[in-house]
């Protein structure tokens, strides 16, 4: 058996690609936003209540459907980045990374020896298919994606070196976490975030490496799209599901 190709990281070929946030932590509900057209759906392991069972069974749930899977860490804990990685996350965001020696650890995590210190789990792992696949071991980062997120004033400052460096592929913006490090809480539309976001998007295309952004307002979403911005998730699932009971229930009991 051949290694799984990972969708996602084929699909950053230069048009802007758009996701959801996956956050109600079970299959059935990610499943369901699998059909309705997003080219990737970030499981949340940071906000969400998902442990790893659950983000198991959401990437067993997504596995039929065009839609990319990507999976984001709750820390950068070398231990949950492979009991991630075993499961069959190809595609992994880890928050908070202010530095490329963080980086660089984090690649190492990813990488089994001599380029990293990622544990075998040989044909204990759904990554390996239970032994299935060929070559895993020597193959599994040709097919991994690790996007690190910059997302206070440390990371923005240090953004060419975290981007260049060697096995990360992406870099993704937290607009609301670095609103908040700087001072303007709950204020990404602040000009000096939008420079800092316009900054660190320019520095990963420097880097050659793909860059991503959180934009659930229409308004934001298009202009970061005409910026460049790779993927952007444009949407989230919970907040989606509470803008659509409140429009409903609104209809009715407004009118009494």
């Amino acid at each position: 058996m051949q290694l799984p190709r990972n969708p996602f990281k084929a699909s950053l070929t230069g048009d802007t690609r758009y996701g959801c946030w996956a956050g109600f932590a079970t299959a059935y509900a990610t499943e369901i936003l699998a059909t309705t057209g997003f080219d990737w759906l970030l499981v949340d392991g940071e906000h969400a209540p998902n442990t790893v069972p659950t983000i198991l069974a959401q990437l067993q749930a997504l596995a039929p459907y065009a839609c990319a899977a990507v999976v984001r860490a709750v820390n950068h804990d070398p231990a949950l980045i492979k009991q991630l990685l075993d499961i069959g996350t190809q595609t992994l965001m880890i928050p908070m990374v202010d530095t490329a020696d963080q980086a660089a650890q984090l690649v190492a995590a990813t990488r089994y020896p001599p380029q990293g210190f990622r544990g075998v789990g040989g044909g204990l792992t759904r990554a390996t298919r239970w032994g299935e696949v060929e070559d895993y071991m020597a193959t599994a980062h040709e097919e991994l994606c690790l996007i690190v997120q910059v997302e206070s004033r440390s990371g923005v400052d240090n953004a060419e070196a975290i981007a260049a460096t060697p096995g990360v592929d992406a870099v993704f913006v937290g607009p609301f976490d670095l609103s908040t490090d700087i001072g303007h809480i709950g204020n990404p539309h602040h000009p000096e975030v939008q420079a800092m976001i316009r900054h660190t998007l320019d520095a990963t295309h420097a880097a050659g490496k793909a860059a991503g952004i959180l934009a659930p307002v229409e308004a934001d979403a298009r202009r970061y799209a005409d910026w460049g911005f790779d993927f952007i998730a444009v949407g989230i699932d919970i907040s989606l599901l509470r803008q659509a009971a409140k429009a409903t229930v609104s209809r009715y009991k407004g009118a009494e």
